[in-house]
C-alpha cells in the first residue's frame, strides 16, 4: 500500500542549502517541515527534501484501506496534530549502492504530536503500510526550566531477530526527547576498505541513530539486545539491593547477596 510517491518529488534546492546545522532561512521555508524540523535542519541532502506544498500527508490516507480499531483512530485524531513527509532517501540522492534490494528507499516522516509520549501504535500503523524503511521524527512542545521549547525524538519500526521458520516480529524503537535544533541524521560514509555503502547500511545506520544515538549500524541487533539486557539487569540489581537492605534473616541476606553478586558480574561483562 503506497503513500503517494508523487509527493516525493525532489525539492530542487541549490547546493548551498545543504548545510549541517542551518538556521531557518528562506530556503528552509520552501521544503516540508514539521515544526522547526526539516530535511535540511536534519542535515540531509537538499535533493532528498520534499517540497513544502507536497509534504502534508492526510491522516485518512493511513486508515482508508487498512483495518483500524476505533481506539487507534481516536489516537490518530487526538494524539497526532499533523503528518508530514520530510525526505525521501534513495541511491540517487545518497550515493548509496542498491545493496540487497530489500531497502530501495527510506522515508523520513515528521509527526507533530500533542502528547509527550512516542505514538507507538500510530507509528506501527504507518510503517506497516510500506515495505521500505521509515524514520519517524516526532516533534512536540516540551518544558525545560520553566520555558517552553520544541523537542524532537527519532523512532523506527524494525524487525526483531527470530529463529528460522518463525513468524517475523516487528517492534517500534525510539530515542530520547532532545531540543529540535540538536537532532540530526548522518549518512554513512564508505567502508574502510574503500567499498561503497548500500541502502541496507543506510537503514541500519539510521536505526542505530534513532535507537542507540550512534551512527554505527554494524551488528545492530546484537547491540540492541545487549542494551536491553543491561537495562533488565540494572532493574534487577536495584530491586535486589533494596531486598538485601530490608532482609533481617542472615541466611536470606546471604541468598540475596549471592544473586546480587551474579547480576553485578554479568553487568560488568556486558559493559566492558
Amino acid at each position: 500500500m503506497g503513500l503517494g510517491l508523487e509527493q516525493c518529488a525532489q525539492a530542487g534546492l541549490p547546493p548551498e542549502a545543504n548545510t549541517r546545522r542551518p538556521m531557518m532561512t528562506a530556503a528552509h521555508l520552501t521544503v516540508a517541515h514539521c515544526g522547526e524540523v526539516s530535511a535540511l535542519t536534519l542535515g540531509l541532502p537538499a535533493s532528498a527534501a520534499i517540497p513544502e506544498q507536497k509534504g502534508t500527508l492526510p491522516k485518512g490516507l493511513f486508515v482508508a484501506k487498512a483495518p483500524v480499531s476505533s481506539k487507534l483512530k481516536q489516537r490518530l485524531v487526538n494524539d497526532i496534530a499533523s503528518i508530514t513527509m520530510l525526505a525521501l532517501l534513495r541511491p540517487a540522492n545518497t550515493a548509496m549502492g542498491a545493496g540487497s534490494g530489500k531497502m530501495p528507499e527510506v522515508l523520513v516522516i515528521g509527526l507533530r504530536v500533542n502528547t509527550p509520549g512516542i505514538p507507538v501504535e500510530v507509528i506501527d500503523l504507518i510503517a506497516g503500510q510500506r515495505k521500505s524503511g521509515i524514520v519517524f521524527v516526532c516533534v512536540h512542545e516540551g518544558e525545560s526550566e520553566g520555558a517552553v521549547r520544541e523537542e524532537c525524538a527519532l523512532a523506527v519500526r524494525r524487525n526483531v531477530p527470530v529463529r528460522a521458520g518463525h513468524v517475523p516480529i516487528t517492534k517500534v524503537f525510539s530515542g530520547e526527547w532532545r531540543p529540535s535544533g540538536e537532532v540530526t541524521l548522518e549518512l554513512p560514509e564508505g567502508n574502510a576498505d574503500g567499498g561503497a555503502k548500500t541502502m541496507d547500511d543506510l537503514w541500519d545506520s539510521l536505526c542505530a541513530q534513532a535507537i542507540l544515538d550512534s551512527a554505527d549500524g554494524a551488528n545492530l541487533d546484537a547491540r540492541i539486545a545487549r542494551r536491553d539486557q543491561i537495562v533488565t539487569l540494572k532493574a534487577a540489581e536495584e530491586k535486589l539491593s533494596r531486598d538485601h537492605q530490608r532482609a533481617k534473616n542472615p541466611a536470606q541476606r546471604n541468598e540475596i547477596y549471592a544473586k546480587l553478586h551474579k547480576i553485578r558480574t554479568q553487568l560488568a561483562q556486558l559493559e566492558q
